[in-house]
């Protein structure tokens, strides 16, 4: 028992006495302690390091994107995310570390201790960073994460509700390697996982369009008749920690706050519970009940995807990008890194005196399937290279056309496991395809032949 008459001896965290020598150390809420809580002194005066962020003006979307002088560095995909977030006037972040998404919420940390981002910690693990998110997104503030592989499996079960509960939150997905044997180099199956959740899902190609796609992903999941989280996806690695030219706007520039008051559904408040959560007793205990509620809000969350394709074409450009398609017998197919090894692919088809038309895939979902439609109906080849070996975007690509062209759909070349694509292996494809030379690195049954056999394509939809 203590004497009352005895001083009171505060103690650190650990339970040592703290000595006047030993000043008192503030943790955040992990036990860390924190170094940036005093000002730092500059030549005897204090400065303010938040003072960047307080001087930042709000513009427009319209004038952020498309009127705002831009200067090019030459920085890392990680980079590219962070100055993105600094510009996007984000509120919220939460942080679980996975190579080689480590260092991407590393700096958004860094962008936290600037004042940019208005709160930010690091989580237990990615079902409880995006459990966080989803928190976060309800209660109205504008919430950024990024994982990669097996982050992505853990947290999957939360980023699969956030579209059934409306949630516009922008995550990064820097993809590697799930499968056994495990490793972390690049390889984007986890892509196929995000496809059907009802989330709106792009791939970055590079270090600019990963830096453009966070940034606008923003404002077009948090328009009303949209209201829906967007997933920005690249390959990793060969976008997050490879440098590349960037073109930015200035630092003191950012996005408009989220207005959730204008969301396809209330905020979560918290002083009149329960909102927008479904504990209702007549869904949970009718069965009617719950499946007629379920089926048609899964069709409104399918509904809102559909309606972002006017703001991805207003903000984007496109859900799409054809290069030199007109006339050209034979068409590469590719979103991504692929998209990438494509354009070099083309340019020695070129130098063998075959024109190749390109078709840079930018939005998974909605996928432009009227875009490709249009754009494929004259081909006579078409090559899918990707980063995976389950083929997702192939499959994409002949659902889409089936009936509007004719054209012959090689599934492939595909990479997978961190390999690099070697683009003889894409002009192989497409030099053999137009020739009739067997394929080495394709399956026949990734292979559906130009006259149009319903066995044939039966046999192809269920192989690629």
């Amino acid at each position: 028992m203590s004497n009352p008459l005895e001083p009171e001896v505060k103690t650190n965290p650990q339970g040592d006495p703290i000595t006047s020598a030993e000043p008192e150390q503030k943790t955040n809420p992990q036990g860390d302690p924190i170094t940036s809580a005093a000002p730092i002194k500059v030549g005897g005066s204090s400065k303010d390091p938040h003072e960047g962020a307080k001087k930042q003006r709000v513009v427009t979307p319209e004038y952020m994107f498309f009127e705002a002088p831009r200067k090019r560095e030459f920085i890392t995909g990680s980079e590219a995310a962070k100055e993105a977030v600094r510009r996007s006037n984000v509120d919220f972040s939460v942080a679980y570390p996975i190579t080689p998404q480590s260092e991407t919420m590393q700096l958004i940390g860094v962008l936290y201790g600037e004042g940019y981002v208005k709160e930010y910690y690091r989580g237990e693990e990615e079902y409880g960073v995006m459990s966080a998110i989803a928190g976060g997104s309800r209660a109205g503030v504008r919430c950024f994460t990024a994982t990669a592989g097996p982050g992505t499996l853990r947290g999957i079960e939360p980023i699969a509700s956030w579209p059934g509960h409306r949630l516009p939150a922008v995550a990064m997905f820097t993809c590697r390697v799930v499968n056994a044997p495990l490793a972390i180099q690049p390889d984007n199956i986890e892509i196929s996982y995000l496809l059907n959740c009802g989330m709106i899902v792009f791939h970055a190609e590079n270090q600019q369009d990963l830096f453009d796609f966070i940034m606008k992903g923003f404002i077009i999941g948090e328009k009303n008749d949209v209201t829906l989280p967007v997933g920005v996806a690249c390959d990793g690695f060969f976008v997050t920690h490879a440098r590349n030219y960037v073109d930015m706007q200035e630092k003191g520039i950012k996005l408009p706050p989220r207005q959730a008051w204008k969301g396809a559904v209330p905020v979560l408040d918290a002083e009149n519970p329960p909102a927008r959560l479904s504990r209702d007793a007549p869904v949970q205990k009718s069965n009617f009940m719950a499946y007629n509620i379920h089926a048609v809000w899964q069709q409104e969350v399918w509904a809102a995807v559909e309606r972002s394709r006017r703001y991805i074409e207003q903000y984007m450009g496109g859900l799409c990008t054809p290069e030199n398609v007109e006339g050209a017998e034979a068409l590469i197919v590719a979103s991504g890194s692929a998209a990438a090894q494509s354009r070099e692919a083309i340019r020695l088809c070129k130098d063998q005196g075959v024109t190749v038309g390109f078709i840079k895939i930018r939005s998974l979902r909605p996928f432009p399937t009227k875009e490709l439609r249009q754009l494929c109906a004259k081909a006579k080849l078409i090559v899918v290279p990707e980063f995976n070996y389950v083929g997702w975007l192939a499959k994409d690509v002949a659902a889409a056309i089936y009936g509007y062209s004719d054209a012959k759909i090689v599934a492939g070349p595909h990479v997978y496991g961190g390999m690099s694509m070697p683009v003889e292996m894409i002009v192989d494809e497409v030099i053999g395809g137009l020739t009739g030379k067997r394929s080495i690195a394709v399956p026949d049954s990734a292979i559906m032949g130009r006259d149009v056999n319903q066995a044939e394509v039966a046999h192809f939809m269920q192989n690629i």
